[in-house]
């Protein structure tokens, strides 16, 4: 086991991500070099040794959990579980469940990580189905938004346990007292959305929550919500759309300073307001996205993370372990009785 216990224990799943372990592993070791976090890199163990021999690491709590199998994009999750059970992630996973780890951080295939985290580490007793929450910058304070990519296809009881379990997260982790509440729909007024959002919304307005109503798309990045719920399609969507139009905003600025001696002249002098708006922006900052309603900690990070990116999760993965986030989404669920009524067993037939 790595050399000081004390530290919080992240399994880092070192084949995901489309870079190749290169990149997992330059991240990881920065986050060892905090101090605050000591590691499993789990993966075939001579491509990462060849990789860590490029750092100085004798001196950090690193250790190589070996794992035969890797999971490529293609895989199905249900494969997954019943073929590559050497696969990185799968392993990860087992040594958070063995005790062995105390979180696990991916980049690799989301699907692989969520399946083999509802079954291998389990989920917390009434969540029916895991959640995967990302934090985004807004006008104002960040937004807890979910699901972003874990769930295609739901209930509109699941989007109400989705808001249940990031209203534990954003107390716990945004300090927000009373998040207020938001359902993704396409316009404001109780009524708008297709099926599944009118059924949500008179859920929602069921639960003791601090439901705002709907919130539009113009809404996510406003800052009048704390928390903004929608299923995993309509989340990833949004999430890619806006990843593409920073993009796209910053080369097209990019494109027009070239232009004029006098538009490079104001950039120069605005160019530490300009590197404040893109750290704000970056993806990078935030690391990955927490999979809620797990019996442990799973980060998941985007496929094309960076170094940083990989950093960031991991050390937000400690920062979970150390300040037991994980434990106060169970006690919050478990003080909070409403997660068992927003089931589909216990709803009346015709509300799921």
């Amino acid at each position: 086991m790595p050399k000081n216990s004390s530290l919080p224990r992240i399994a880092v799943d070192a084949m995901g991500g489309d870079f190749g372990p290169g990149v997992i592993i330059k991240g990881a070791v920065e986050a060892a070099q905090t101090k605050k976090v000591s590691l499993l890199l789990v993966g075939r163990e001579e491509e990462l040794r060849k990789e860590l021999a490029k750092y100085k690491v004798d001196h950090l709590p690193i250790e190589i959990v070996n794992a035969t199998q890797v999971v490529e994009m293609v895989d199905k999750p249900s494969e997954i579980l019943r073929k590559k059970k050497d696969a990185s992630i799968h392993v990860a996973c087992r040594l958070v469940k063995e005790g062995k780890a105390d979180g696990v951080v991916s980049a690799g295939n989301s699907g692989a990580t969520l399946a083999c985290g509802m079954f291998v580490l389990g989920r917390i007793k009434g969540v029916e189905r895991p959640a995967l929450a990302t934090i985004l910058p807004t006008e104002g304070n960040p937004v807890v938004f979910l699901d972003v990519g874990g769930n295609v296809d739901c209930k509109p009881f699941h989007l109400v346990q989705f808001g249940l379990m990031a209203e534990v997260l954003a107390k716990d982790l945004l300090c927000v007292p009373n998040p207020k509440i938001g359902l993704l729909s396409i316009g404001e007024e109780e009524g708008k959305g297709n099926a599944q959002a009118k059924e949500a919304y008179k859920l929602f307005k069921l639960s003791s929550m601090n439901f705002m109503g709907n919130a539009e798309g113009r809404d996510v990045f406003a800052g009048k919500f704390d928390v903004i719920v929608c299923d995993g399609f309509v989340g990833n969507a949004v999430l890619k759309v806006s990843e593409g139009v920073g993009k796209a905003i910053s080369n097209i600025l990019k494109a027009e300073i070239k232009k004029s001696f006098l538009f490079k002249l104001g950039c120069l002098l605005a160019l530490p307001a300009f590197k404040r708006l893109a750290r704000r922006l970056d993806y990078a900052e935030y690391g990955g996205a927490h999979l809620l309603g797990l019996n442990g900690i799973a980060i998941v990070c985007h496929g094309a993370s960076n170094s940083r990116a990989i950093r960031i999760a991991v050390e937000k993965a400690g920062a979970f372990v150390t300040s037991k986030a994980n434990e106060h989404l169970v006690e919050g669920l478990k003080a909070n009785k409403e997660l068992a009524l927003f089931t589909k067993r216990a709803l009346p037939e015709g509300r799921q």
